[in-house]
């Protein structure tokens, strides 16, 4: 009786946490973790952002956490240079290709009040003043658009953004563009420089990256560390990690010493499902293993509690990586539908 009444004691759920768990961000997956590929990025961001190149190109694999990483950035630009208007602009696919829609598109991108009104040239002059107004009401002379599926743009909308640039130049604010997109917009680059059009890689594409998915235990111990860093409610001691685990963690446990049995895990079930290439993890699949072995805390949390070998093969099993990968392959042999 005694030990059950000391076990309920250090029992997760009898934890006075400092927000409801339905609240957590962790539940609603509305956070955001620093990844290797991220830390590149933010390299590439700085640099650009210090000798003022106006834009840069990331491309990659779909499903790697591209627009996950664009929130993380803009959450660092935020933090590190709050006065700089950062802006996430979705490239949507099309059939053709409409300058008013362009502009529209660019306008709901800046939260303008009416992105739909007007003509094509009222549209530019109201892109051109939102973003000279956000510009001056932060005390900035720089505005940065983040542009995510950029391999949907053409040489017309790479013409058009080209004009915001100059015209944002000439009343003194710099429009600095990051490009995220799939292998094609890599491709793209190269055929611009074939076809003469080097005004768009000299404006957009001046510096180049590969986003990269976690690609070793060292990459998987980078993701965990923020876990057991990042808190919430910020400026709190309560990290994911103590949120989930908080006897545990108490005790000493960290995720970051899981990254090998963790790295371990997806190694095994890629080779047991006969997956071609090295064992890259797309970001999604990653922080679903590792959302699951949180939650699991809710239960499980005790001074005692280890994670092991076979926590970690059951979530990676059941959070989508196998299935995913088969799939990426069946259309690759042009055989998924």
């Amino acid at each position: 009786m005694a030990k059950e009444k000391a076990n309920a004691a250090n029992d997760g759920r009898a934890t006075a946490r400092p927000i409801a768990t339905d609240r957590h961000p962790l539940n609603n997956r509305t956070y955001r973790v620093a990844t290797t590929a991220i830390e590149d990025c933010w390299e590439l961001v700085s640099r650009c952002l210090h000798y003022r190149i106006p834009g840069a190109l990331i491309y990659g694999e779909s499903r790697l956490g591209k627009t996950y990483a664009i929130e993380y950035l803009r959450m660092l630009i935020h933090r590190e240079r709050p006065e700089i208007p950062t802006f996430h602009v979705q490239s949507e696919h099309k059939a053709s290709r409409s300058e008013g829609a362009f502009f529209t598109r660019l306008l709901r991108s800046v939260r303008h009040p009416q992105p739909d009104i007007g003509r094509n040239a009222g549209k530019r002059r109201a892109l051109h003043e939102r973003l000279r107004d956000v510009a001056e009401a932060q005390g900035s002379s720089l505005v940065i658009f983040f542009c995510d599926e950029a391999q949907r743009y053409s040489l017309h909308e790479y013409e058009w953004l080209r004009d915001v640039h100059d015209e944002l130049a000439q009343c003194g604010v710099r429009l600095t563009t990051f490009l995220f997109g799939q292998e094609r917009l890599c491709e793209q680059r190269a055929r611009f420089q074939e076809s003469g059009d080097t005004h768009v890689v000299k404006r957009f594409m001046v510096e180049t990256l590969r986003f990269r998915g976690v690609r070793s235990a060292l990459d998987a111990a980078t993701c965990l560390k923020s876990y057991d860093e990042h808190a919430y409610p910020a400026g709190s001691d309560w990290s994911f990690t103590r949120y989930y685990y908080p006897f545990a963690f108490d005790a000493g446990m960290r995720l970051e010493t899981s990254a090998d049995m963790l790295w371990d895990a997806f190694s095994q079930v890629h080779q047991h499902a006969g997956l071609a290439g090295a064992v890259e993890i797309p970001m999604e699949y990653f922080s679903r293993a590792v959302e699951a072995i949180l939650l699991d805390g809710l239960r499980q949390d005790a001074i005692d509690f280890a994670l092991n070998e076979s926590h970690w093969t059951k979530v990676v099993q059941h959070c989508g990586y196998v299935a995913s990968e088969q799939a990426v392959e069946r259309n690759a042999r042009g055989l998924g539908r």
